[in-house]
């Protein structure tokens, strides 16, 4: 876990709210898909028991004691790094979440759009079968083929997608843009790379 050096006494728990001890905001975020998944509150007890055991532990509003996200649903929120902002007085937590977030069964408590993230769950999930590999799966069988098969693939879907976005329909090409993403992914995980590579790049070239 990073920033796990944090401690309780940085954070300002003194700007509680005027109804009462529920600490500062915390803000909890999909580590791997950047996605908002709720907000809640630590007191410094909670927070210093999310350091200890890795969960998120909030102070509960309505049941008015600790509460560990998932202790009744087992929908647990792994903390991945803690960071506090610049006035030291809110959290943002980066976590791995297990199941739905939200009480409704939803993965977020907020209505946002999840299809602009989901190249980092695709990575996540050819990361899996990396892990986990499952018979009969393309990418176990182009990992069984190698690294020229997989990077010739990348050659064509970038071919198919030029070809597309000259003579086809918009359809055609948002399919595939779509597959030269997913095996440039692909390609990017075998060669021990990932997307967070090539953004730290374009940061740098932006700069």
């Amino acid at each position: 876990m990073v920033n796990e050096n944090i401690a309780s006494s940085q954070i300002d728990f003194g700007k509680t709210p005027p109804s009462g001890g529920w600490g500062v905001p915390v803000v909890i975020q999909n580590e791997q898909t950047l996605e908002v998944l709720m907000l809640g509150y630590m007191n410094a007890e909670a927070f210093e028991k999310t350091q200890a055991e890795g969960k998120v532990t909030f102070f509960s509003r309505s049941k008015n004691r600790l509460w560990t996200k998932g202790e009744e649903s087992g929908n647990f929120l792994f903390v991945k790094s803690i960071h506090i902002d610049c006035d030291n007085d809110t959290i943002l937590i980066k976590a791995n979440p297990v199941g739905p977030t939200c009480h409704t069964g939803s993965r977020s408590c907020f209505k946002t759009d999840y299809n602009q993230n989901f190249i980092f769950e695709l990575e996540n999930i050819i990361n899996d079968r990396y892990e986990n590999p499952v018979e009969g799966s393309y990418i176990n069988k182009m990992r069984a083929k190698g690294l020229n098969k997989i990077a010739q693939k990348v050659g064509e879907e970038g071919v198919e997608t030029v070809i597309a976005a000259l003579a086809e329909t918009e359809e055609d090409l948002i399919g595939e843009a779509a597959d030269l993403l997913f095996h440039l992914t692909f390609l990017l995980k075998e060669k021990g790379l990932s997307i967070k590579d090539i953004a730290k790049k374009l940061e740098s070239r932006h700069k």
